[in-house]
């Protein structure tokens, strides 16, 4: 099974309190999770399958997201949801946020569907695609944010560590060595990049340094699959 995972790490930007609705999409993953690691059948009847969404078992698509492989899975998740999600709901509101976290979880999904269409065993689980699009579009509203990862005690500039963290996936895509599903988080990031860019189109005139250099990573990957690198 593929498992994605997403690190740890803070941002400086002020949090403030934690609003109700992550605090409610928190909950509904977390319930959804104990109810799958103590539930085989629930599991698997929900997980993300090519072989099941092939067969008409579109809720897959969305259900796996709210599914986790383990304890420590839904734990970086939803941490990294914690430490981004007032960055996009103070900027944009708490519709255009759940959206953005929508639209991430199926971009995220939709993409691992179509590099894995032929393989009818392939699996994944967990919310990355989703907490990856908010982080992206944390990204573009908050340019001058710094991250700081747990096992790197500087900060890092938030639009170099997207750009990384995108050129990293597809490397994770290429190489195949690890349990961790690169595609979904490089379609969530993807999905939050143009959702956010359609809410917020001034972002084309404020920081179109930025926006130029967060798409890098999207048009290399389009690229790639184009020449079948992929």
């Amino acid at each position: 099974m593929s498992r994605d995972e997403i690190p740890v790490y803070t941002g400086i930007y002020d949090m403030g309190n934690l609003h109700p609705v992550t605090i409610a999409i928190i909950a509904i993953n977390v319930l959804i999770s104990l109810k799958g690691f103590n539930d085989y059948s629930f599991f698997e009847k929900y997980k993300f399958n090519i072989g099941g969404i092939r067969r008409g078992e579109q809720i897959r698509v969305l259900s796996s997201a709210f599914l986790h492989a383990n304890t420590q899975h839904l734990l970086f998740n939803m941490l990294s949801l914690f430490f981004f999600a007032n960055a996009v709901i103070y900027r944009l509101g708490v519709v255009n946020f759940v959206i953005i976290y929508a639209a991430s979880l199926i971009v995220g999904n939709l993409l691992s569907y179509y590099l894995h269409k032929d393989e009818y065993h392939y699996s994944a689980v967990g919310a990355s695609g989703a907490v990856s699009g908010i982080i992206y579009a944390a990204i573009l509203l908050n340019p001058g944010m710094n991250l700081y990862l747990f096992f790197i005690p500087i900060p890092i500039p938030a639009v170099i560590f997207g750009i990384g963290y995108l050129l990293y996936s597809i490397y994770g895509m290429r190489a195949k060595n690890d349990n961790i599903g690169h595609d979904a988080h490089f379609g969530g990031a993807m999905g939050g990049f143009v959702v956010t860019l359609l809410m917020a189109p001034y972002l084309l005139q404020t920081s179109l340094l930025m926006v130029g250099l967060l798409s890098l990573p999207i048009i290399i990957l389009f690229v790639m699959i184009k020449l079948g690198k992929l």
